[in-house]
């Protein structure tokens, strides 16, 4: 069998990245075991209950065979030799039911009890160690950030006897806990290789017994093999119960030996004294980062030193970030007003201050001489240690608490004209290509020299001007937000949608085309890189409303629209492949002189940034369907208005044929001669001047159906 990895129950205490990352590995790979081994469990089962079921089949045949004789069949009852037969085949049939029956219990024995000792006992037990290293783990940063908070002053010396005693116990339950999880661990490595020849061995065991009742020469060639397992199993075994006695005594002088590290401050200087000789060193440290112009938050990172670097690295992060460059830099212990142990590091042009919580004074001063040992590049020496001697007088002066520091900082600055520092960072993984390179694969999609747009610039200072104009002509006051003041919205009360992230504003540059899958991707890459090379870090924080009609940018302190673009404008919107809270969007709206300039802003959100690409999307689509609905109803309302003017239409047509018919009336009835018939039944003649008077009347008649 090849060799086994464990983990280093030694490295325990230290409980650094490294061994944590380590962890999620075997972690990942009993998860995997566990998926694994739950299948083949299934598996298994099904066996055994076939197994079963053919068994209790061969029974019931048997049975059925057996009585036969007592069947009533109307032709053929008194079949003796049938009977006989198949009194021979019960019998027969019986025998195998009864071998069926043997090879269940033995693969209930051998293949299922086993694997379900494993599935349920020692999968389960590695589970409730996790759950319980996670609890310890968690009581532990807790302690240790209740301590971290203690107040210089010793006027509550019960209140930090107490903390202390919180620390101490939190990390003995850790380091006992975690040696006993990675014990565990290793364990499986051991079990989960006999967990699945052990169920095998057994089932092929099984099978040969039972086929051996029917031939002995068949199964020797097997016999060998599984004997060879056997022997490989029985080997395993051993190792691993010599393997568990070994870290089981670890454990017990890693605890005897251990007991004293447990408690954060220094119990005892003189045993342990600082070592000022350290060109390197690595452990936890408290850093302030600042939330606001005068607030600040403190975060527990991992710190190490690498060359004339400080890095620094998450839990659960594959590799570390730099902080700081280390070469001739200036570093001290400083005075803070709610913490202890703290020790500032200026860089050598003095842009960059970073300050630092230490654990306890001897950690605090041991980082000092340590990073003023490398701000020396005492490192590059041979021998390194014998020159770090020669400073340490300056490292003894450096840990002393000054809270002149800004004072001292300020005449030890050197002037703008000196060196520049070197390259801002050493590109961890996954870091931006080079500027250069970035111009030129972004030629194709952005114009070389295209300025980038750091901070949001809000178009209510411009708008405001005008509208104080406006309202200075109007009598009216003029809102001092640049909020319209009529009460009317912008956009629709009514939207349908209405959701509202989280978001960073990073950047933003004109690109020349707004179509290609790949402009965003390599305008968030053209800002990373400009941002790192300008070391700009800092982010306008907004509030991106999503709705039907537009994307707001919203002030969280005084809710003014920084920004708004409508989503007609809105071209494309997508997220990060590898940082997925990383997303933009292109814009591209018609200019005066006809030409289309397209837009891309990057942000950093909170929360997945493709939920908000989801969002843009989804908004796009409500707006599609609402504007083919609204031009549906227009075309609706444009045929019922053709439909009423031909109506009406139709309606005067009609009253111009009865005006016509009731003029023709009047006409014929005007026409009549007025002289009745005379006696004899002849007509009189008319004179000349009636005759006349007809034609008159109807040259009229005429004349008013040619007007009408």
């Amino acid at each position: 069998m090849p060799g086994i990895e464990k983990l280093p129950i030694e490295e325990t205490l230290e409980d650094s990245p490294q061994t944590r990352s380590l962890l999620g590995v075997f972690e990942e790979d009993t998860a995997a075991m566990s998926n694994y081994c739950t299948q083949l469990y299934q598996a298994m089962q099904r066996i055994y209950d076939a197994q079963n079921e053919l068994s209790a089949a061969t029974h019931l045949t048997s049975r059925l065979l057996k009585e036969y004789d007592k069947q009533r069949f109307p032709l053929g009852g008194d079949d003796e030799v049938m009977s006989s037969t198949l009194q021979q085949f019960a019998k027969v049939i019986d025998e195998l039911s009864s071998c069926h029956a043997v090879l269940s219990t033995q693969l209930a024995d051998a293949m299922m009890f086993p694997i379900t000792q494993f599935k349920e006992r020692d999968l389960k037990e590695i589970l409730t160690l996790k759950e319980v290293f996670q609890i310890s783990s968690n009581d532990h940063d807790m302690a240790i950030n209740r301590y971290s908070r203690l107040s210089k002053k010793r006027d509550n010396d019960k209140l930090r006897a107490e903390v202390v005693e919180d620390v101490y116990t939190s990390r003995k339950k850790q380091h006992q806990t975690m040696m006993h999880y990675f014990c565990s661990l290793n364990t499986l490595q051991y079990k989960k290789k006999t967990a699945l020849l052990e169920p095998l061995l057994g089932y092929m065991q099984a099978q040969i017994s039972f086929f051996k009742l029917g031939s002995e020469n068949l199964t020797q060639q097997w016999e060998d093999f599984l004997g060879t397992i056997g022997t490989s199993v029985q080997n395993v075994r051993r190792e691993m119960e010599d393997e568990v006695g070994q870290m089981q005594q670890t454990i017990q002088q890693m605890e005897t030996s251990c007991d004293s590290l447990y408690a954060p401050c220094d119990p005892d200087p003189t045993h342990s004294p600082v070592c000022r000789n350290l060109t390197r060193k690595q452990g936890y440290l408290f850093i302030r980062n600042k939330t606001g112009l005068v607030s600040s938050s403190w975060e527990r990172q991992y710190f190490f030193t690498q060359g004339g670097n400080l890095m620094q690295q998450g839990r659960g992060e594959v590799a570390g970030g730099l902080v700081t460059d280390l070469d001739n830099c200036s570093v001290m212990a400083v005075d803070s007003d709610d913490r202890r142990f703290c020790l500032q590091v200026t860089s050598f042009d003095g842009k960059k201050v970073v300050t630092l919580q230490a654990e306890s004074r001897r950690d605090c001063e041991e980082w000092i001489s340590t990073i003023n040992n490398i701000s020396k590049r005492i490192y590059l020496s041979e021998n390194a240690e014998e020159l770090a001697a020669r400073v340490n007088q300056s490292a003894i002066e450096a840990v002393t608490p000054s809270p002149s520091f800004q004072q001292r900082h300020e005449s030890m600055r050197p002037s703008s004209k000196g060196r520049v520092g070197r390259a801002s960072s050493i590109s961890s993984v996954g870091s931006e290509p080079s500027p250069a390179l970035s111009v030129l694969s972004l030629d194709a999609l952005v114009a070389p020299e295209t300025p980038i747009q750091f901070d949001i610039i809000s178009p209510v200072s411009e708008e405001n001007s005008a509208q104080s104009k406006t309202a200075a002509q109007s009598g009216r006051r003029s809102n001092p937000f640049g909020e319209s003041g009529d009460g009317t919205s912008e956009d629709s009360e009514e939207s349908i949608l209405h959701q509202l992230f989280i978001v960073r504003f990073l950047g933003s540059m004109e690109v020349r085309t707004a179509e290609s899958a790949d402009v965003i991707p390599e305008t968030m890459r053209q800002i990373l890189a400009a941002r790192a090379i300008h070391n700009i870090f800092r982010m306008t924080e907004s509030h991106l409303l999503v709705t039907c009609d537009c994307l707001k940018l919203i002030d969280p302190q005084t809710q003014v629209t920084r920004l708004r673009f409508p989503l007609s404008s809105v071209v494309q919107c997508s997220s990060h492949q590898d940082n997925k809270r990383l997303f933009g969007f292109v814009l591209q709206s018609a200019s005066g002189r006809g030409d289309d300039r397209a837009v891309c802003y990057i942000f950093e959100s909170n929360n997945d940034g493709e939920k908000i690409c989801d969002s843009v999307g989804l908004a796009k689509q409500i707006a599609f369907h609402s504007e083919m609905d609204r031009k549906s109803v227009e075309k609706r309302k444009e045929q019922d208005k053709a439909k009423e003017k031909q109506q009406e239409e139709l309606d005067k047509q009609r009253q111009i044929e009865k005006d016509l018919e009731e003029q023709s009336r009047l006409i014929a009835a005007s026409s009549r001669p007025a002289n009745p018939p005379a006696a004899d039944g002849q007509f009189l003649v008319l004179s000349n001047s009636q005759s006349e008077d007809s034609d008159a009347g109807d040259e009229g008649k005429k004349k008013g159906e040619s007007e009408a």
